[in-house]
């Protein structure tokens, strides 16, 4: 049964049934409707936000998945770009230079060669963005490897008329190395032992006992076989033609005379300390018409490609030089 309720009026003095308006009893339903609405919303939110369905974990799980599989994969492809530069590197500046060939423009190696953080941007990119960098990436090794190998080819072809331009070319270490413990000091910029200032290393030093033999590491004329005051002490300078010529620095005793014809792998002399020196060692540049080159690149006659590997770690360390 309906509870009644009733008022007393004041105006008449009596009491009187209490009436609800139509537009009350509907603002109070709405009201009602709309609390339970904004109520149901917000719980929804946060079970949604807090208790994934199983569909959703399964989702969020594979995503971290994916994203650590490109990550990965970012990480490889940085490896090999750096492994192709360090190829064309050394396609334009050694081999291509040994055989006075022009150097290949970065422009034919590659259409497109873009630097891309993408390790950065992987977890703000869609899936669809992430394969698309990595394929474009892909493209753009794909594109410098079949350039690079066309212009191996190339030099191949010239090696086949050159043979006497190779035995001309600074080709092996000058010091007997083979377990790759003498190079102390590499080529650029280094910090002088006497003037403890950074100056440009222009060449390799071979720490070695006194008496350690130097070899010529390619067949040439002898064109210095003196101690000249430059700093060099006992030195020698080879003229190997094509506009090759190597130098070494410091030595105890030199063997062979200005003008005389030496072979690759023949003895020159002796590791010694003379000239601007701060223990013995053997001081190795190479300068094609005039301009030093790293050396480390013309010893690719005796050393494996793992050794090579790990010669060109040591020679890129930062330290202090013997001369």
């Amino acid at each position: 049964m309906k509870k009644i309720k009733y008022f007393y009026n004041t105006n008449t003095l009596r009491y009187e049934k209490l009436e609800t308006p139509l537009r009350v009893k509907l603002l109070r339903v709405l009201g009602f409707i709309s609390a339970a609405i904004v109520t149901a919303i917000i719980i929804v939110s946060i079970a949604y936000r807090y208790f994934p369905s199983a569909r959703e974990r399964e989702l969020v799980a594979d995503n971290v998945e994916l994203q650590q599989q490109f990550e990965v994969l970012e990480e490889r492809t940085k490896k090999i770009t750096q492994r192709m530069t360090e190829l064309e590197k050394r396609d334009n500046e050694v081999y291509r230079t040994i055989f006075e060939a022009d150097p290949i423009p970065d422009s034919v190696r590659a259409k497109e060669i873009a630097q891309q953080k993408e390790t950065q941007l992987v977890m703000k990119m869609a899936n669809y963005q992430l394969e698309n960098s990595i394929v474009e990436t892909i493209n753009n090794l794909t594109n410098r490897i079949s350039s690079q190998e066309r212009s191996y080819n190339e030099i191949a072809e010239f090696v086949k008329n050159k043979e006497q331009m190779l035995v001309s070319t600074p080709a092996i270490q000058p010091v007997s190395n083979s377990d790759l413990k003498r190079v102390a000091s590499g080529f650029g910029y280094r910090i002088d032992p006497v003037y403890k200032t950074v100056k440009l290393h222009n060449g390799l030093d071979f720490a070695a006992p006194q008496g350690t033999p130097i070899y010529a590491t390619a067949n040439g004329t002898v064109r210095v076989a003196a101690n000249t005051g430059t700093g060099y002490g006992n030195h020698v300078v080879i003229n190997h033609g094509y506009g090759y010529e190597t130098l070494y620095g410091h030595m105890f005793r030199i063997k062979v005379k200005a003008g005389q014809k030496v072979l690759r792998g023949e003895i020159i002399g002796w590791v010694g300390s003379t000239g601007k020196s701060t223990g013995p060692h053997c001081h190795y540049e190479v300068h094609k018409n005039g301009r030093h080159l790293d050396p480390v690149y013309f010893f690719y006659n005796d050393l494996t490609p793992e050794q090579y590997d790990r010669l060109l770690k040591m020679a890129a360390s930062s330290n202090q030089s013997f001369d």
